[in-house]
């Protein structure tokens, strides 16, 4: 039947790209996650909308399950093929479109990767604000389907807001043209907001509109050795109150681990439990003064023994590289991994719950966690001990998520901030959305994708 239907495939789409090599088939239907073993029917490499509309069609006639894939750095297993279904790789699909100076928006298809965006903005003299460590593979089609958020979310959003249209293929093999671009469209549901966030549920995300703003001024980088948990707050409070701030991230000492044995330098003589790094406007001097009287306003509180600013952009790549690379020195150890959120003004009670869970419930786990303070959102990775039986491993991990939800549901947060639901965090959608909540989401995804191609299994 499998051969029947990609002869049909062939058939229909000629100029398709379409492979069962075993490597490629290993290769693109896995994500970051590595807990599944892959196993696409075949891998398919359209160009255009035409020819992703005509894989949908072929699909529902066929009654095969598509994965739609872009740079598979997910954390949540969304862009796992494991079930026999056909990958959508969207790498080919690369293009910016078009650049309209008036509107200030950038069109382009999914497969781009999201710093080639960056850099295409910044040639017209604009930005595009989100970012995160994995600019280089992560593609915008990706972003838009877990609705990325990254280190500057404390100032300009996450993906969401720089959304100003969407082209997409629906599950039911439908093109549409969401919001084209429109500052103010009061015609209805914006079907846009659908998509973004969907994981490839609903359809396939062939072209976006991003919308672009004015570079900021100049910034430098401040990073603060912190004795104890309760002071991340305080001088969060004191950063927001007296700077202009881009981000706010922290890590911890394990963290810092990780990223020096990855071959980070550590600027500070000594280890704290704690770290801060933030960015902020720097373009005058009064600002650039305010920063060191906030350094000291810090050290006479007590909230931090040591700091260091940024002289130049080297030393600012320098410090940020601290904090962007715990996540690629923790891969080769294949940690498990919480992406949790809770609003800002419940951070410091959450970190007392969370931490004394995770010291009671891991007490021989290496445990390293990190994050984007500033918006709430923090990640949670816990590092197999040597000798342990993985399958074992994820378990015990499994029981502890049961009850971080507990503590998640008393502080009203989420079991996912921006890595999506996936596979992963599938058991868990309950403890963040209530049974009618996902009844709708069901009711909407039996609407866009009627046969359940899109993306079958993640989510619900």
């Amino acid at each position: 039947m499998n051969t029947s239907a990609l002869a049909a495939l062939r058939q229909s789409l000629p100029a398709l790209k379409l492979t069962t090599e075993a490597s490629e088939l290993e290769h693109y239907g896995r994500d970051w996650t590595r807990r599944w073993t892959p196993a696409p029917l075949a891998i398919a490499w359209p160009t255009d909308t035409a020819q992703v509309q005509g894989i949908v069609q072929w699909a529902n006639a066929q009654a095969v399950a598509l994965v739609p894939s872009g740079g598979r750095t997910g954390l949540s297993g969304g862009a796992v093929a494991a079930n026999g279904e056909l990958v959508v790789s969207l790498e080919r699909m690369n293009r910016v479109l078009a650049f309209d100076a008036i509107d200030r928006t950038l069109t382009v298809q999914p497969g781009i990767a999201l710093q080639t965006v960056q850099n295409a903005a910044i040639e017209h003299g604009l930005i595009y604000p989100v970012d995160f460590g994995a600019r280089g593979s992560c593609q915008i089609g990706g972003n838009v389907a877990t609705n990325a958020g990254g280190i500057r979310v404390i100032r300009y959003g996450n993906t969401r807001n720089w959304i100003a249209g969407l082209k997409v293929v629906t599950g039911a093999g439908d093109v549409l043209d969401l919001n084209r671009g429109l500052v103010k469209n009061a015609s209805g549901y914006d079907l846009r907001h659908l998509f973004i966030g969907s994981e490839g549920t609903l359809g396939i995300v062939v072209e976006a509109t991003l919308a672009l703003t004015d570079a900021p001024p100049p910034s430098q980088v401040l990073l603060f050795a912190v004795p104890h948990m309760d002071a991340l707050m305080q001088v969060f409070g004191a950063c927001r109150a007296r700077l202009s701030l881009s981000a706010f991230e922290f890590f911890t000492d394990r963290a810092l681990h990780h990223v020096m044995a990855h071959g980070a330098q550590n600027p500070f003589a000594e280890i704290a439990p704690y770290y801060v790094v933030t960015e902020f406007d720097a373009g005058d001097e009064a600002q650039q003064n305010a920063a060191l009287a906030l350094f000291e306003h810090c050290l006479e509180q007590g909230w931090v023994t040591d700091g260091v600013v940024s002289q130049s952009e080297a030393q600012a790549r320098s410090l940020w590289r601290l904090r962007e690379g715990i996540t690629e020195s923790l891969a080769p150890h294949k940690p498990y991994k919480n992406d949790i959120s809770v609003r800002i003004a419940a951070v410091p009670a959450f970190l007392h719950d969370m931490q004394a869970l995770l010291s009671r419930e891991y007490p021989e786990f290496d445990v390293i966690w990190f994050g984007h303070i500033g918006d709430g959102n923090l990640h949670i990775n816990i590092v197999k001990p040597e000798g342990m039986d993985y399958a074992a491993f994820i378990a015990e991990c499994e029981r502890v998520t049961e009850l971080l939800c507990e503590v998640l549901v008393h502080h009203a947060g989420s079991i996912s901030a921006e890595h999506g639901i996936g596979l992963v965090k599938k058991p868990y959608l309950g403890s963040a959305r209530s049974a009618e909540e996902i009844a709708l989401m069901r009711g909407i995804r039996a609407v866009l994708d009627p046969n359940g191609i899109m993306n079958p299994g993640k989510l619900f």
